[in-house]
């Protein structure tokens, strides 16, 4: 009999990147408060705020890039940003739009 080689599931990651340049440069959208907010309300095994080194959400500049080693849907990310909106009152100016596969834009 041959020797069984070990097979390693893959690590897959799920990258999405979140576009605020318009809204953040017209004044109306604060990025800082909305990773913050990300930080607080993204579920993990069910839990709120139990993020780990399971989902990491980074902030440079007018981008917010969320990663997450465990799966992760992008709809999930739209439904929070748009409870994001209507909590701040910008849900009447403000949509979120999905470009491609990876990609949101305010």
């Amino acid at each position: 009999m041959a020797p069984q080689k070990d097979k390693k599931p893959k690590k897959s990651t799920w990258k999405f990147n979140l576009d605020l340049t318009h809204p953040v440069e017209d004044g109306i959208f604060d990025s800082g408060n909305f990773e913050q907010f990300l930080q607080e309300k993204v579920k993990v095994n069910g839990k709120t705020g139990n993020l780990g080194n399971v989902v990491h959400i980074e902030r440079f500049k007018n981008n917010i890039t969320v990663v997450s080693e465990k799966q992760f849907s992008k709809r999930y990310l739209k439904y929070l940003t748009k409870k994001y909106l209507k909590k701040n009152n910008l849900r009447d100016w403000l949509w979120v739009v999905d470009e491609d596969e990876s990609e949101m834009e305010d």
